[in-house]
């Protein structure tokens, strides 16, 4: 038996996540087939293991699949409030079994056990497994591994074995059986490694898990690069990746959405982008940056060249950098009435904050306690919306009243987030 490292990574995430969250609240799904649809029920973006054992692809449009409704399939409408609520139950959870903990994906969290010693941490996992399930009811499986890499394939070998129950530690084998599963991990699931490369590594006869592992780092940077290098090293057991501990802010944020039907209207659309500056806004406040440029754009449907097509975008320059909702949306209007035209049929419209850069570094105006009054009420509004439900604040004009609102036919309540959705039990 190999010694094992003193420090390991864990990563623990959330099996068909999406599809679990729906189950919380409505037994009635749990062993049935079920797929989860992107906006506008679209497409397949989350499916169970009995869906997946129906033959439904990730990504498959909804029309190509929906005859196995006669066969029980089930589809949910995307309900992304419940889903960012009961990651983050799920997350805080996780959080208590490491003092380092970095939030990977809304489904995936990297721990980091340093210094834990002579622990069990194999069976520390399983605890942590047993209470997400019993607190949150999301089944999560649990990879250990010397580096982020390790601890990816080790997750993935926990979902595929059955026989590690649910948590798989890598460094607890032997080289020889370390081999053996590696073997069984095509080269295309590891992580970081895309589409193309796998392409190309398949070229080279590099096609599992194993066959990376084996290959010669300078050799791998000199026809992929350093990314891929660093993976090999990671395979290796070579840190090269690090916990952190905060996301980085993001350097532009994008609210987009395909309408449920198409409009024509100046005035629906005027709706829409003021609802998606909303969002932004309130993205860029969390992270406490600021916006020099707003960017709107809009989308006709590039698949249906029989109709006039038209992808205008805008961008407007803020007299000097603001957070605030009631700047970003008023430059959002601008840019939207000077791209606007009458005669088509649009299908999408969106909005960009470009030019971030940390609130704590922005350059304010003449007026800079107009500017924070500003400020304070956006950040109330955040508040009262965190608390009471989205939406319960918002600018009058963003109110929903077009055909643009998102098609969500078989749309789940709010359990978690909306008053008006708590589920009601009578005796």
């Amino acid at each position: 038996m190999p010694s094992t490292p003193s420090d390991l990574y864990g990563l623990i995430d959330g099996n068909n996540f999406y599809v679990s969250c729906e189950r919380v609240f409505n037994p009635r799904l749990e062993n049935k087939p079920v797929v989860v649809l992107s906006n506008n029920d679209g497409c397949v973006v989350a499916r169970s293991q009995e869906a997946k054992d129906l033959g439904i692809k990730m990504g498959v449009p909804w029309f190509q699949v929906r005859h196995l409704e006669r066969k029980g399939l089930i589809a949910q409408s995307s309900n992304y409030a419940l889903y960012a609520d009961m990651s983050a139950r799920m997350m805080s959870v996780m959080g208590q079994y490491s003092p380092r903990q970095e939030v990977y994906s809304i489904d995936e969290s990297f721990l980091l056990f340093e210094g834990f010693g002579s622990w069990n941490l194999q069976e520390h996992l399983h605890r942590l497994r047993a209470q997400v399930r019993q607190w949150v009811g999301i089944p999560v499986c649990g990879g250990l591994g010397s580096t982020k890499t390790r601890a990816k394939l080790a997750n993935r070998l926990a979902k595929r074995e059955l026989e590690f129950g649910g948590v798989c530690h890598l460094e607890s084998m032997d080289l020889r059986e370390q081999a053996r599963y590696l073997s069984r991990v095509e080269a295309g699931d590891v992580w970081g490694v895309g589409r193309r490369t796998t392409e190309k590594l398949a070229a080279l006869n590099i096609r599992t898990a194993l066959d990376l592992l084996k290959a010669p780092p300078d050799f791998i940077r000199q026809r992929f690069g350093v990314a891929l290098e660093r993976t090999v090293r990671e395979l290796n057991g070579l840190a090269c990746f690090g916990l952190e501990d905060e996301p980085a802010p993001r350097q532009q944020i994008v609210a987009s959405r395909s309408f449920g039907q198409r409009v024509t209207e100046l005035s629906e659309l005027r709706e829409s982008v003021l609802s998606y500056m909303a969002r932004a806004g309130e993205k860029l406040r969390r992270q406490n940056s600021v916006c020099a440029v707003v960017g709107v754009f809009l989308r006709t449907n590039a698949f249906a060249p029989e109709e006039p097509q038209y992808h205008p975008m805008a961008t407007i320059p803020l007299p000097s950098p603001a957070q605030d909702s009631f700047t970003l949306a008023k430059a959002a209007i601008r840019g939207l009435e000077s791209i606007y035209r009458k005669g088509y049929r649009y299908q999408k419209a969106g909005v960009m904050l470009m030019e971030l850069s940390p609130a704590s570094q922005g350059q304010y105006g003449l007026f800079p306690e107009e500017n924070g009054d500003r400020v304070t009420l956006s950040r109330l509004s955040d508040r009262i919306n965190d608390r009471m439900g989205r939406d319960t604040l918002r600018l009058a004009g963003s109110l929903e009243t077009g055909g643009w609102r998102m098609r969500r036919g078989a749309a789940s309540p709010a359990y978690t987030t909306s008053w008006r959705e708590l589920p009601l039990a009578s005796s």
